[in-house]
C-alpha cells in the first residue's frame, strides 16, 4: 500500500474550479452589467456549483461552496430578517450571491448589503435582465469539463507508469517521467534522505544542495518549502520517499501523479534481486556523470554527491580503482564485488562511493573515496577493501585470482576527485597480471611522474607536447595495424630492462629489440636518452589520461 499525506494542500481535487471573479467575465454575466457591493478580496473563491433561490430557507439546503442566483422574490422584507438572511447565507458558506435587480427591487436592501460586507462575502448585484439558465449552463460546461479533463489525465498517468511497471523500467526512468508529467524536481531517497535518483534539476542547482537537513525538516512539517512527499512501500515494507518539489498544478493532481510514480517504483523494487540495486544504480550514475564529464557545473555535481552521502565540503576527495586479476574465462558477480567494497570501506570508516566503471571492458571498480583532511587513507584499509573484493570474487564456483587496489592523489574538490580517478586507473593498467593470490596496493604518490601528467592532463600545451612526440608511431599503428605505443609503453616502465619490458609487451627479446629499433627511427629519437625517455613517457601517459 502507498500511503501518502492527505494532509498538504497538494492532495486536494486537482479541478481548478472558476473563481467569482472568472464567471462575472462569462458573456452571459457581462452583458447583465454586474456590479460588486460587497466582497472585492473574495472575488477569487472558487465557485463549486451554481444555485438558483429565491426562499429565505435556501441556506439550510446548502453544503458550501454555490454561487446563488436571486431575484429576491421571497426574502425578507424589514431589515432583521435580511440581515439574519446574511448571516443564515455566510454560515452555510457560500461562495457568494449574485442579485438581478428589476421594478420590483431597483436597489440592494441595506441591510443585507452590511450584512454580507460583514462576513466578507462577494454581494453582487445585475443591473440588466438575464437568463439565469445560460449563466448556470456556461459555469456548470466549465465545472464539467474540467472534471472529464481531469479524469482524462488521471487516465493518462496511470497508464504511463503502468506501462512502466510493466516494462520493468529502472528507478531512475520512472522518476525522469515523474518529474516531466509534474514540470519540477522529483527526487526518490532512502530512509536516511540520501538521493538516490533526481531529475528535473537541471539548471537548479539549489534543488541538492543541503539535501538530508532540509528533507528531515520537511518530513517533520517544519521545513516550509511545501515539499510533497509519498512513502514508497510495498508488502509491509518502506523502502524510501518520492518528492515533489513546489511546481505547477496538474490536471489529474500533483499528488496522484506521485502516487502512481510510487506504485511504479514500489513494483520495481520488488523485481529487483536485492535491496542494494538502488543504492549500487545511483552510484553508477553519479560516477558516470563524473568520469563522463556529463556536467555543467561543479557545484551542480558537489550537491550531487552530498546529496548521495559523499561529504565534499571540507573533506579531501581521493579516486580508487580495484582490479580482479582472474583466470581467463572466469566472469564475475560485479554487483557482489561492489556490494563487498561498499561494505568494507564503511567498516573501515571511510565515506565512499563504489561502482563498476563506465568501461566495462577495463573490469574495474572505481571508489570515490571521501575522507577528513586530518585522516588519509591508509593501506591497511586499502587492503580490507581488496580483501572484501576477493572473498567476493571467491563465492563463485572455482574462483580465484589476485586483485590490485590503486589509489590515486588526494585532492579537493571535484576536478581533484576525477584526476585522482585517472591516476588510479593508469597505476592498475599497469599493475603485473601474474600475480596468482593476495591483495597488492599501489599509490600515486609513489609515481611523480604520473601525477604532474594528471595534473596537467587536460592542458592544451600537455596534450600538443603528446601529439608532437607519439605522432609518427600513431600513424605508423593505424596504418599497420601495429603495437609500437604499447611495445614504447613496456620500455617506459621498466627503464633499463630490456629483459622486463620485453615480457611485459608479451614478445620475444629478439622482436622487442626490432621493434624497439624501429621506434628509435621513426622518431629519430635515442631511448637510452634519460631526457628522451621521460618526455616520451610523460606523452604516454598523457594520451592515456585522455582515455
Amino acid at each position: 500500500m502507498i500511503a501518502v499525506d492527505t494532509d498538504r494542500p497538494e492532495s486536494v481535487s486537482p479541478v481548478v474550479l472558476p473563481s467569482i471573479r472568472e464567471v462575472l467575465r462569462f458573456d452571459e454575466v457581462a452583458a447583465a452589467l454586474p456590479e460588486v457591493l460587497s466582497g472585492d478580496d473574495a472575488l477569487d473563491r472558487p465557485v463549486r456549483w451554481v444555485h438558483v433561490s429565491e426562499t429565505a430557507s435556501s441556506a439550510r439546503l446548502l453544503s458550501g461552496g454555490e454561487l446563488l442566483l436571486s431575484t429576491g422574490a421571497g426574502w425578507p422584507t424589514d431589515d432583521a430578517g435580511l440581515r439574519g438572511l446574511a448571516e443564515q447565507l455566510a454560515g452555510g458558506g457560500i461562495a457568494g450571491l449574485v442579485l438581478e435587480l428589476s421594478e420590483r427591487m431597483p436597489a440592494a436592501p441595506a441591510a443585507l448589503v452590511t450584512g454580507f460586507r460583514a462576513a466578507g462575502l462577494p454581494f453582487v448585484v445585475l443591473h440588466r435582465e438575464v437568463r439565469f439558465i445560460a449563466i448556470t449552463e456556461a459555469v456548470h460546461s466549465r465545472i464539467i469539463a474540467d472534471q472529464m479533463g481531469a479524469l482524462r489525465a488521471r487516465d493518462e498517468i496511470h497508464a504511463l507508469f503502468t506501462e512502466l511497471s510493466l516494462r520493468g523500467s529502472p528507478a531512475d526512468f520512472i522518476v525522469a517521467q515523474a518529474a516531466r508529467a509534474l514540470d519540477a524536481p522529483v527526487v526518490l531517497e532512502d530512509l536516511n534522505h540520501r538521493v538516490i535518483a533526481a531529475s528535473g534539476i537541471d539548471g537548479d542547482e539549489q534543488a541538492l544542495r543541503d539535501w538530508e537537513q532540509r528533507s528531515r525538516q520537511e518530513h517533520r512539517g517544519t521545513g516550509g518549502e511545501r515539499w510533497l512527499i509519498t512513502p514508497i512501500e510495498a508488502r509491509g515494507m518502506r523502502w524510501g520517499h518520492l518528492v515533489a518539489l513546489p511546481g505547477r498544478a496538474h490536471p489529474a493532481g500533483r499528488s496522484n501523479v506521485l502516487e502512481q510514480a510510487a506504485v511504479a517504483l514500489a513494483l520495481s523494487r520488488l523485481a529487483d534481486r536485492d535491496a542494494d540495486e538502488w543504492t549500487r544504480q545511483s552510484h553508477d550514475r553519479l560516477l558516470g556523470a563524473l568520469l563522463g564529464r556529463r556536467f555543467a557545473t561543479e557545484s551542480g555535481l558537489v550537491a550531487r554527491f552530498e546529496a548521495s552521502g559523499l561529504p565534499v565540503a571540507g573533506r579531501v576527495l581521493s579516486g580508487v580503482a580495484i582490479g580482479l586479476h582472474a583466470p581467463a574465462g572466469q566472469a564475475s558477480d560485479v554487483a557482489a564485488l561492489v556490494a563487498g567494497a561498499s561494505a568494507e570501506a564503511r567498516a573501515q570508516g571511510l565515506d565512499a562511493l563504489v561502482s563498476q566503471h563506465p568501461d566495462r571492458a577495463s573490469g574495474m571498480l572505481v571508489l570515490a573515496i571521501s575522507s577528513r583532511p586530518e585522516r588519509s587513507v591508509t593501506d591497511a584499509a586499502l587492503v580490507a577493501i581488496g580483501g572484501a573484493v576477493a572473498r567476493a570474487a571467491a563465492a563463485a564456483p572455482g574462483a580465484g585470482g589476485a586483485v590490485t587496489v590503486a589509489l590515486g592523489s588526494e585532492a579537493p574538490g571535484i576536478p581533484g576527485l576525477l584526476a585522482s580517478v585517472a591516476e588510479a586507473g593508469q597505476l592498475l593498467a599497469r599493475a603485473d597480471p601474474r600475480r596468482s593470490q593476495g591483495v597488492t596496493v599501489l599509490r600515486a604518490e609513489h609515481r611523480p611522474l604520473l601525477r604532474l601528467v594528471t595534473t596537467l592532463g587536460a592542458d592544451p600545451r600537455m596534450q600538443e607536447h603528446s601529439e608532437l612526440m607519439l605522432r609518427p608511431l600513431i600513424d605508423y599503428d593505424l596504418a599497420n595495424g601495429g603495437d609500437l605505443l604499447e611495445v614504447l609503453r613496456a620500455y617506459a616502465s621498466h627503464p633499463g630492462n630490456r629483459t622486463k619490458a620485453a615480457a611485459a609487451s608479451h614478445l620475444s627479446r629478439s622482436v622487442f629489440y626490432q621493434r624497439i629499433a624501429l621506434i628509435e627511427e621513426l622518431l629519430g629519437m635515442d631511448l637510452d636518452d634519460g631526457e628522451t625517455l621521460s618526455a616520451l613517457h610523460a606523452a604516454l601517459l598523457a594520451r592515456s589520461a585522455r582515455g
